[in-house]
């Protein structure tokens, strides 16, 4: 089934008529530290257009753990990347995700990457999907995640303190990325002695 079905069967969890592109995905990963993350986690993976550029980036040594729901999506991520060093294809909710780590043995994870649909998720999913990411995120993790429009960054302001915007047009539509920390970064202090 094409991605444009998933969408007209469940528009409120797959959220575009089409996959992400090369493009986002590329400036979704851009601020992972691929050398030193001991986890990754994907949630909302949908057809792997964010899972193949972690894939490709990752040390073999490195847990990717990732998340669908949606069954299609979830059977397509399996055949494809399911055999791949420590990459675990989970089909469930992020909304359970501090079960699944602790099944595997991860304390926390280093990053988080969403391609869920927040605009057009139920409220009530969103705060338990969030609670969940901030908790399951290392201190000094970065959580990343995409919308089309900024509307929903009080939610995550909500949960992350720190957020980074970059906007990136070569996409359809044209989305911002936002790195979301559980910190705010301390100003530096300016050097008043004389």
């Amino acid at each position: 089934m094409s991605f444009i079905i998933q969408y007209l069967l469940h528009p409120r969890s797959v959220g575009a008529v089409k996959p992400s592109s090369k493009h986002l995905a590329r400036k979704m990963v851009g601020d992972v530290d691929f050398q030193r993350a001991g986890c990754i986690v994907e949630i909302g993976a949908g057809t792997g257009v964010f899972t193949e550029e972690v894939i490709k980036r990752k040390r073999p040594s490195t847990k990717f753990i990732v998340f669908e729901i949606n069954h299609v999506f979830y059977k397509g991520l399996k055949k494809k990347y399911g055999k791949c060093p420590n990459v675990r294809i989970i089909h469930d909710t992020a909304g359970h995700m501090g079960e699944h780590l602790a099944k595997y043995g991860i304390p926390k994870a280093d990053y988080i990457i969403s391609g869920l649909p927040f605009a057009s998720l139920p409220k009530e999913a969103s705060g338990q999907i969030l609670r969940e990411c901030r908790d399951c995120l290392s201190p000094k993790g970065l959580f990343i995640t995409f919308q089309y429009t900024k509307w929903k960054i009080p939610l995550f302001l909500g949960y992350f303190p720190s957020i980074s915007i970059k906007k990136e047009c070569r996409n359809i539509p044209p989305a911002y990325v936002l790195g979301c920390r559980k910190t705010k970064k301390r100003k530096q202090k300016k050097d008043v002695t004389t």
